[in-house]
């Protein structure tokens, strides 16, 4: 016999508040956020998401800097298959990812993206934070 009471979407009982994301739910939007980190080489999300996208962000880099065929299918299972129009020609983001980004940090060891503290969201008051790729 079930229990009684609130229950979740699992039909847990007991369970006072439902999880805000499921893990797919929440692998998807940070494989969202860092393709368009790469495409736009900045991005503003939350405090907490920052750290992730970072972290994953400088994953996508290091697979870059060795640049072989292996290495991009790994990048290519993260990274969305986005195109989009720089200077006037269409490029995809794990494109840009292998023949810009990953170039420019051969000769450094780590420490790709940077995370910068904003004002909060206006809205809720949530912490913000830029990510961005460093110069």
């Amino acid at each position: 016999m079930g229990t009684q009471g609130r229950k979740n979407v699992h039909g847990k009982g007991g369970v006072r508040f439902k999880a805000a994301y499921t893990s797919s739910k929440y692998k998807a939007m940070l494989r969202n956020v860092v393709t368009e980190l790469i495409v736009h080489e900045r991005v503003v999300v939350t405090a907490g998401i920052a750290k992730d996208v970072k972290n994953l962000a400088e994953k996508m880099v290091t697979k870059a800097k060795a640049g072989d065929l292996h290495n991009r299918r790994l990048a290519a299972a993260v990274v969305r298959n986005n195109v989009f129009v720089d200077a006037d020609k269409k490029v995809s983001a794990l494109d840009k990812l292998f023949a810009e980004i990953g170039p420019r940090y051969k000769e450094r060891n780590g420490g790709y993206t940077r995370v910068l503290k904003m004002v909060p969201r206006r809205g809720d008051n949530a912490e913000m934070a830029l990510v961005e790729f460093v110069k």
